[in-house]
Protein backbone atom coordinates (compact mmCIF):
# COMPACT_ATOMS: atom_id res chain seq x y z
CA UNK A 1 0.00 0.00 0.00
CA UNK A 2 1.11 3.61 -1.04
CA UNK A 3 1.67 5.22 2.30
CA UNK A 4 2.47 8.34 0.82
CA UNK A 5 -1.37 8.82 -0.13
CA UNK A 6 -3.66 10.10 2.26
CA UNK A 7 -5.26 7.79 4.77
CA UNK A 8 -7.97 9.20 7.39
CA UNK A 9 -10.50 6.99 9.54
CA UNK A 10 -14.57 6.69 9.30
CA UNK A 11 -16.97 6.37 11.84
CA UNK A 12 -20.51 7.05 12.14
CA UNK A 13 -21.36 10.03 13.86
CA UNK A 14 -22.96 9.80 17.83
CA UNK A 15 -21.64 5.64 17.80
CA UNK A 16 -19.79 4.00 20.23
CA UNK A 17 -17.23 3.13 17.24
CA UNK A 18 -16.31 6.76 17.03
CA UNK A 19 -15.33 7.16 20.26
CA UNK A 20 -13.03 3.84 20.19
CA UNK A 21 -11.56 5.39 16.50
CA UNK A 22 -10.85 8.44 18.32
CA UNK A 23 -8.36 5.90 20.81
CA UNK A 24 -7.14 4.67 17.59
CA UNK A 25 -6.38 8.30 16.37
CA UNK A 26 -4.77 9.29 19.74
CA UNK A 27 -2.36 6.05 19.15
CA UNK A 28 -1.11 7.47 16.43
CA UNK A 29 -0.33 11.33 17.06
CA UNK A 30 1.04 9.74 20.49
CA UNK A 31 2.41 6.61 19.63
CA UNK A 32 3.66 7.23 16.03
CA UNK A 33 3.84 11.36 15.20
CA UNK A 34 1.11 10.92 12.96
CA UNK A 35 -1.96 12.77 12.49
CA UNK A 36 -4.42 11.07 10.50
CA UNK A 37 -8.28 12.81 10.42
CA UNK A 38 -10.90 10.87 11.38
CA UNK A 39 -14.42 11.67 9.76
CA UNK A 40 -17.81 11.43 10.19
CA UNK A 41 -20.58 9.37 8.53
CA UNK A 42 -24.15 10.77 9.00
CA UNK A 43 -26.38 7.37 9.49
CA UNK A 44 -30.24 7.82 9.88
CA UNK A 45 -33.23 6.04 9.34
CA UNK A 46 -36.19 6.67 6.42
CA UNK A 47 -40.07 7.00 8.64
CA UNK A 48 -40.10 3.22 6.73
CA UNK A 49 -36.94 2.50 8.79
CA UNK A 50 -34.83 2.20 5.40
CA UNK A 51 -30.77 3.34 6.19
CA UNK A 52 -29.79 6.69 4.73
CA UNK A 53 -26.40 7.43 5.18
CA UNK A 54 -23.92 10.29 4.01
CA UNK A 55 -20.39 12.11 4.33
CA UNK A 56 -19.38 15.27 3.62
CA UNK A 57 -15.82 15.49 3.38
CA UNK A 58 -14.16 14.35 0.08
CA UNK A 59 -12.69 11.39 0.12
CA UNK A 60 -11.41 11.09 -3.28
CA UNK A 61 -8.00 9.35 -3.45
CA UNK A 62 -7.74 8.63 0.09
CA UNK A 63 -7.05 5.65 1.56
CA UNK A 64 -9.86 5.20 4.16
CA UNK A 65 -10.46 2.79 7.27
CA UNK A 66 -13.74 2.55 8.50
CA UNK A 67 -14.25 1.38 11.87
CA UNK A 68 -17.38 -0.10 12.45
CA UNK A 69 -20.01 0.03 15.50
CA UNK A 70 -20.08 -4.05 16.81
CA UNK A 71 -22.97 -2.97 18.99
CA UNK A 72 -25.35 -2.49 16.16
CA UNK A 73 -28.07 -5.10 15.52
CA UNK A 74 -26.65 -7.76 13.35
CA UNK A 75 -28.77 -6.93 10.64
CA UNK A 76 -28.17 -3.30 10.46
CA UNK A 77 -24.45 -3.46 10.85
CA UNK A 78 -24.28 -5.83 8.03
CA UNK A 79 -26.86 -4.00 5.46
CA UNK A 80 -24.81 0.04 6.67
CA UNK A 81 -21.53 -2.26 5.77
CA UNK A 82 -23.04 -3.22 2.16
CA UNK A 83 -24.18 0.99 1.82
CA UNK A 84 -21.12 2.35 3.38
CA UNK A 85 -19.17 0.61 0.90
CA UNK A 86 -21.47 2.14 -1.57
CA UNK A 87 -20.44 4.87 -0.83
CA UNK A 88 -16.78 5.20 -0.93
CA UNK A 89 -16.98 3.26 -4.04
CA UNK A 90 -18.80 6.25 -5.65
CA UNK A 91 -16.85 8.73 -3.94
CA UNK A 92 -13.47 7.26 -5.72
CA UNK A 93 -11.57 6.32 -2.63
CA UNK A 94 -8.60 5.45 -3.38
CA UNK A 95 -8.60 2.02 -1.24
CA UNK A 96 -11.29 0.53 1.27
CA UNK A 97 -10.20 -0.71 4.91
CA UNK A 98 -12.69 -2.39 7.06
CA UNK A 99 -12.15 -2.54 10.92
CA UNK A 100 -14.48 -5.00 12.20
CA UNK A 101 -13.86 -5.18 15.77
CA UNK A 102 -16.22 -8.05 16.28
CA UNK A 103 -17.25 -10.20 12.93
CA UNK A 104 -20.85 -10.94 13.01
CA UNK A 105 -22.16 -14.27 12.07
CA UNK A 106 -19.13 -15.58 12.12
CA UNK A 107 -20.62 -18.23 14.53
CA UNK A 108 -22.42 -19.76 11.46
CA UNK A 109 -19.30 -20.84 9.42
CA UNK A 110 -20.40 -24.68 8.01
CA UNK A 111 -23.59 -26.74 7.28
CA UNK A 112 -24.55 -28.24 10.92
CA UNK A 113 -27.93 -29.49 9.39
CA UNK A 114 -29.38 -29.55 5.68
CA UNK A 115 -31.16 -26.58 4.15
CA UNK A 116 -29.41 -24.24 6.27
CA UNK A 117 -27.36 -21.34 4.94
CA UNK A 118 -23.34 -20.81 5.56
CA UNK A 119 -24.21 -16.95 6.83
CA UNK A 120 -20.19 -16.36 7.17
CA UNK A 121 -19.66 -17.13 3.56
CA UNK A 122 -22.34 -15.07 2.48
CA UNK A 123 -21.31 -12.07 4.36
CA UNK A 124 -17.83 -12.51 2.99
CA UNK A 125 -19.08 -13.08 -0.89
CA UNK A 126 -21.27 -9.68 -0.15
CA UNK A 127 -18.60 -7.54 1.62
CA UNK A 128 -15.78 -8.21 -0.22
CA UNK A 129 -15.88 -6.54 -4.09
CA UNK A 130 -13.93 -3.81 -3.84
CA UNK A 131 -12.00 -3.48 -1.00
CA UNK A 132 -8.54 -3.74 0.21
CA UNK A 133 -8.52 -5.27 3.69
CA UNK A 134 -10.48 -6.74 6.51
CA UNK A 135 -9.01 -5.95 10.42
CA UNK A 136 -11.10 -8.10 13.11
CA UNK A 137 -10.64 -9.83 16.12
CA UNK A 138 -10.59 -12.97 17.21
CA UNK A 139 -12.51 -15.18 15.04
CA UNK A 140 -14.62 -17.58 16.33
CA UNK A 141 -13.53 -19.68 13.49
CA UNK A 142 -10.24 -18.70 11.99
CA UNK A 143 -11.08 -20.65 8.62
CA UNK A 144 -13.84 -17.88 7.93
CA UNK A 145 -10.58 -16.41 6.21
CA UNK A 146 -10.85 -18.63 3.60
CA UNK A 147 -14.19 -17.52 2.01
CA UNK A 148 -12.82 -14.12 1.36
CA UNK A 149 -10.41 -13.80 -1.61
CA UNK A 150 -6.73 -13.93 -1.70
CA UNK A 151 -7.13 -9.98 -3.00
CA UNK A 152 -8.80 -9.14 0.02
CA UNK A 153 -6.89 -10.36 2.93
CA UNK A 154 -8.31 -10.77 6.49
CA UNK A 155 -6.19 -9.55 9.05
CA UNK A 156 -7.33 -12.25 12.69
CA UNK A 157 -5.68 -10.23 15.26
CA UNK A 158 -5.68 -12.12 18.65
CA UNK A 159 -5.95 -10.03 21.62
CA UNK A 160 -3.99 -12.47 23.90
CA UNK A 161 -0.95 -9.82 23.86
CA UNK A 162 -3.00 -7.28 25.55
CA UNK A 163 -5.01 -10.01 27.88
CA UNK A 164 -1.78 -11.32 29.33
CA UNK A 165 -0.23 -7.70 30.00
CA UNK A 166 -3.51 -7.07 31.46
CA UNK A 167 -3.27 -9.75 33.85
CA UNK A 168 0.29 -8.77 34.76
CA UNK A 169 -0.95 -5.89 35.73
CA UNK A 170 -3.76 -6.57 37.82
CA UNK A 171 -3.92 -10.56 38.70
CA UNK A 172 -0.38 -10.93 38.91
CA UNK A 173 -1.14 -13.31 41.60
CA UNK A 174 -3.13 -15.69 40.00
CA UNK A 175 -0.19 -16.17 37.23
CA UNK A 176 1.98 -18.15 39.65
CA UNK A 177 -0.07 -21.41 39.29
CA UNK A 178 -2.61 -21.07 36.31
CA UNK A 179 -4.32 -23.51 34.63
CA UNK A 180 -5.61 -22.12 31.00
CA UNK A 181 -8.75 -23.78 30.14
CA UNK A 182 -10.45 -23.89 27.03
CA UNK A 183 -14.31 -24.16 27.74
CA UNK A 184 -14.59 -26.44 24.10
CA UNK A 185 -12.58 -28.12 21.80
CA UNK A 186 -12.77 -25.81 19.00
CA UNK A 187 -11.42 -23.39 21.55
CA UNK A 188 -8.39 -25.39 22.09
CA UNK A 189 -5.97 -23.43 19.72
CA UNK A 190 -7.21 -20.49 21.40
CA UNK A 191 -5.99 -21.07 24.57
CA UNK A 192 -3.03 -22.86 23.76
CA UNK A 193 -1.50 -19.89 21.82
CA UNK A 194 -2.88 -17.75 24.67
CA UNK A 195 -0.65 -20.07 27.25
CA UNK A 196 2.22 -20.04 24.72
CA UNK A 197 2.11 -16.13 25.38
CA UNK A 198 2.33 -16.16 29.06
CA UNK A 199 4.94 -18.82 28.98
CA UNK A 200 6.62 -16.14 26.89
CA UNK A 201 6.88 -13.44 29.16
CA UNK A 202 7.62 -15.61 31.79
CA UNK A 203 11.11 -15.92 29.62
CA UNK A 204 10.23 -19.87 28.53
CA UNK A 205 9.21 -20.70 31.91
CA UNK A 206 6.64 -23.96 31.79
CA UNK A 207 4.72 -22.72 34.95
CA UNK A 208 1.26 -22.88 33.65
CA UNK A 209 -0.62 -25.75 32.03
CA UNK A 210 -3.52 -26.67 29.89
CA UNK A 211 -7.00 -28.41 30.53
CA UNK A 212 -9.71 -29.01 28.26
CA UNK A 213 -13.62 -29.18 28.58
CA UNK A 214 -15.71 -31.97 26.46
CA UNK A 215 -19.02 -30.36 25.83
CA UNK A 216 -22.44 -31.65 23.81
CA UNK A 217 -24.66 -28.64 22.63
CA UNK A 218 -28.37 -30.11 22.85
CA UNK A 219 -29.88 -26.82 20.91
CA UNK A 220 -27.82 -23.51 19.57
CA UNK A 221 -27.35 -21.45 23.61
CA UNK A 222 -28.21 -24.49 25.19
CA UNK A 223 -25.46 -26.75 26.75
CA UNK A 224 -25.63 -30.54 27.81
CA UNK A 225 -23.12 -32.55 29.12
CA UNK A 226 -19.59 -31.33 30.09
CA UNK A 227 -16.51 -33.36 30.91
CA UNK A 228 -13.10 -32.08 32.35
CA UNK A 229 -9.84 -33.54 30.57
CA UNK A 230 -7.06 -32.34 32.89
CA UNK A 231 -6.09 -31.60 36.07
CA UNK A 232 -7.16 -28.38 38.60
CA UNK A 233 -7.35 -29.21 42.16
CA UNK A 234 -5.85 -26.27 43.98
CA UNK A 235 -4.93 -24.28 41.03
CA UNK A 236 -6.34 -20.90 39.82
CA UNK A 237 -7.93 -21.39 36.30
CA UNK A 238 -8.23 -18.62 33.35
CA UNK A 239 -11.16 -19.61 30.98
CA UNK A 240 -10.33 -18.40 27.33
CA UNK A 241 -13.34 -17.65 24.78
CA UNK A 242 -13.29 -15.40 21.52
CA UNK A 243 -17.20 -15.21 22.48
CA UNK A 244 -19.53 -14.46 25.83
CA UNK A 245 -23.09 -14.36 24.69
CA UNK A 246 -25.98 -15.72 26.98
CA UNK A 247 -22.75 -16.42 29.26
CA UNK A 248 -24.65 -20.55 29.92
CA UNK A 249 -21.49 -22.15 28.57
CA UNK A 250 -19.00 -20.29 31.18
CA UNK A 251 -21.06 -20.70 33.85
CA UNK A 252 -21.25 -24.61 33.93
CA UNK A 253 -17.63 -24.63 33.10
CA UNK A 254 -17.08 -23.01 35.97
CA UNK A 255 -19.15 -24.63 38.22
CA UNK A 256 -18.07 -27.95 37.21
CA UNK A 257 -14.07 -26.65 37.73
CA UNK A 258 -14.94 -26.08 41.45
CA UNK A 259 -16.57 -29.41 41.75
CA UNK A 260 -13.08 -30.57 40.46
CA UNK A 261 -11.26 -28.82 42.76
CA UNK A 262 -10.13 -25.54 40.94
CA UNK A 263 -9.12 -22.77 44.10
CA UNK A 264 -9.79 -19.22 41.78
CA UNK A 265 -11.78 -18.62 38.40
CA UNK A 266 -11.46 -15.76 36.00
CA UNK A 267 -12.70 -15.83 32.64
CA UNK A 268 -12.47 -13.99 29.50
CA UNK A 269 -14.02 -13.52 26.59
CA UNK A 270 -12.88 -11.19 23.62
CA UNK A 271 -16.42 -9.93 22.32
CA UNK A 272 -18.76 -9.39 25.68
CA UNK A 273 -22.59 -9.90 24.15
CA UNK A 274 -23.90 -10.18 28.04
CA UNK A 275 -27.40 -11.36 26.62
CA UNK A 276 -28.47 -12.42 30.08
CA UNK A 277 -26.77 -9.94 31.63
CA UNK A 278 -23.56 -10.54 34.11
CA UNK A 279 -25.19 -11.26 37.42
CA UNK A 280 -24.94 -15.35 37.18
CA UNK A 281 -21.26 -15.15 35.15
CA UNK A 282 -20.49 -12.93 38.52
CA UNK A 283 -21.94 -15.18 41.11
CA UNK A 284 -19.39 -17.93 39.60
CA UNK A 285 -15.91 -15.94 39.03
CA UNK A 286 -13.74 -14.09 40.95
CA UNK A 287 -13.02 -11.97 37.81
CA UNK A 288 -14.86 -11.64 34.28
CA UNK A 289 -12.76 -9.71 31.82
CA UNK A 290 -13.37 -8.72 28.05
CA UNK A 291 -12.12 -6.11 25.28
CA UNK A 292 -13.94 -3.27 24.38
CA UNK A 293 -15.30 -4.43 21.10
CA UNK A 294 -18.42 -3.60 22.55
CA UNK A 295 -19.54 -1.22 24.83
CA UNK A 296 -19.86 -2.33 28.22
CA UNK A 297 -21.37 -0.35 31.36
CA UNK A 298 -21.47 -3.13 33.94
CA UNK A 299 -19.04 -1.70 36.84
CA UNK A 300 -18.29 -5.23 37.71
CA UNK A 301 -16.65 -6.40 33.94
CA UNK A 302 -12.73 -5.74 33.65
CA UNK A 303 -12.57 -4.21 29.95
CA UNK A 304 -8.92 -4.46 28.53
CA UNK A 305 -8.69 -2.13 25.59
CA UNK A 306 -7.65 -2.92 22.67
CA UNK A 307 -8.11 0.16 20.80
CA UNK A 308 -4.02 0.49 20.79
CA UNK A 309 -4.02 -3.19 19.01
CA UNK A 310 -6.05 -1.97 16.15
CA UNK A 311 -4.53 1.42 15.79
CA UNK A 312 -0.99 -0.73 15.45
CA UNK A 313 -2.41 -3.11 12.89
CA UNK A 314 -3.81 -0.50 10.76
CA UNK A 315 -0.78 1.70 10.63
CA UNK A 316 0.88 -1.11 9.57
CA UNK A 317 -1.06 -1.89 6.66
CA UNK A 318 -0.73 1.34 5.64
CA UNK A 319 3.07 1.06 5.60
CA UNK A 320 3.51 -2.36 4.42
CA UNK A 321 4.55 -3.49 7.94
CA UNK A 322 3.82 -7.02 9.11
CA UNK A 323 0.96 -7.34 11.17
CA UNK A 324 2.10 -10.89 12.49
CA UNK A 325 4.83 -9.81 14.10
CA UNK A 326 2.36 -8.50 17.10
CA UNK A 327 1.43 -11.73 17.88
CA UNK A 328 6.08 -12.57 18.10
Amino acid sequence: MDSDCEWILLAAKDSYSFGFAEKIQKYFKEEKGVEVPLREVDIAHFENKEIRMSIQDNLRKKDVYFIHDSNKNPQEWWVELLLLKDLLLNSSAESITLVLPDMMYSRQDRKDKPHVPISARALAYSISSGIRRIITMDLHAPQIQGFYPQEVPLDNLYSFPVVVQHLKEFHSDYLKDLVIVSPDVGGTHRARAFLSRIEKENNGEQKHSFALIDKTRLNPGIVGEMRLIGEVEGKDVLLIDDMISSGGTLVKAGELLKEKGAKRLICYGTHGLFTEGTEKLKAVYDAVMTSNSHNQTDSGIEVVDVSHFFAEAIYRAQNGLSISKLFE
